[in-house]
């Protein structure tokens, strides 16, 4: 059917003018209170972090970031409530290490993160750190190894809960070092740090905030950091990948939207948050808690995100790791 010119033209005046409207709409973002929902407890990391950018964004964007905490089934609540938000930018969701673990860990999910979740930017990424009972006869990496082989059937390995960034890690290192550990999970980590601590198990791929203390203090024995690179807080400690190449794990924040939300915003939102990571005092911030600045734009951090995904789907397989 050909159109009337005239409804034709109007048309095709309509379509061009959509960019300049989607343009204008963008800057006027936000235009209310955006919910910032996070899938961990009220004063977790992943909520200190979540604040600590939503109440730059507020400063900056002119209408508060409120964090709403929704934890629970490792982060799949939050995730799921935001799949099904409006894609207008006023709901945005803490993205994190979880959500690219669950996407294998989880047999039946009523999304899928890389389709339903737009990556709008990256927040921090902080190390995990490989440490021991002071018990244990080893001071280095290779002499873990050395005597897990020797022992086999010996080290039981604490994590703060099946299928988090502490398990999957650790199961990653048995695999490379072609060594057996015990695997015992643990209603978060400071109930497993006690426990290193009191010898019930000899070794942790734990978060450094919760166990850099207890390392300086001598009650735990640092042997090396997850991440490529060492680490600023512990300076003399080498990496895992520098003994068994190709390792690296670390636990990291980001923001994520809505499928569906304008470039425009995810642009926008990308800006400010980049420009909040360069700030020296959120940068002083975030070194407190032994977490570098993530910057990259929103494809990068896409990247990132399915690179993690498949890296982590890969381990969780050949380990035959379930969520429990």
């Amino acid at each position: 059917m050909k159109l009337p010119r005239r409804k034709f033209l109007h048309l095709a005046a309509g379509a061009a003018a959509l960019p300049a409207v989607s343009r204008a709409w963008a800057q006027a973002y936000p235009t209310r209170p955006v919910r910032v929902i996070v899938g961990g407890p009220p004063g977790g990391v992943a909520d200190i972090h979540a604040r600590l950018i939503g109440q730059w964004l507020s400063e900056r964007l002119g209408q508060p970031f409120i964090i709403e905490n929704r934890p629970g089934a490792g982060s799949n609540i939050a995730t799921e409530m935001v799949t099904h938000a409006p894609a207008d930018g006023h709901t945005l969701l803490l993205v994190a290490i979880n959500n690219a673990i669950n996407a294998t860990l989880y047999d039946k999910l009523s999304f899928n993160f890389i389709r339903d979740i737009v990556p709008v930017a990256g927040l921090i990424r902080s190390p995990n750190v490989m440490e021991v009972n002071p018990a244990v006869p080893v001071k280095t990496v290779p002499e873990f190894i050395a005597y897990a082989k020797a022992n086999p059937g010996k080290l039981n390995m604490a994590s703060p809960g099946n299928g988090s960034v502490a398990h999957i890690a650790g199961e990653m290192f048995k695999r490379l070092a072609g060594i057996e550990m015990t695997h015992v999970p643990y209603r978060g980590a400071a109930p497993a740090v006690t426990d290193l601590i009191g010898g019930q198990v000899q070794v942790a791929f734990d978060p450094m905030s919760s166990s850099i203390v207890h390392i300086k203090a001598g009650k735990l024995r640092a042997l090396a950091v997850t991440t490529a690179n060492r680490s600023d807080a512990l300076p003399d400690i080498p990496t895992v990948g520098d003994f068994l190449p190709g390792f690296e794990a670390s636990g990291w924040f980001g923001i994520g939207a809505p499928k569906g939300t304008p470039a425009e915003v995810v642009d926008k939102l990308n800006r400010e948050i980049n420009a909040g990571l360069a700030d020296p005092k959120i940068k002083a911030r975030l070194a407190d808690a032994d977490a570098t600045p993530f910057i990259a734009t929103p494809a990068e951090f896409g990247k990132f995100i399915a690179d993690e995904t498949e890296k982590w789907g890969k381990v969780i397989r050949a380990a035959n790791i379930k969520a429990g």
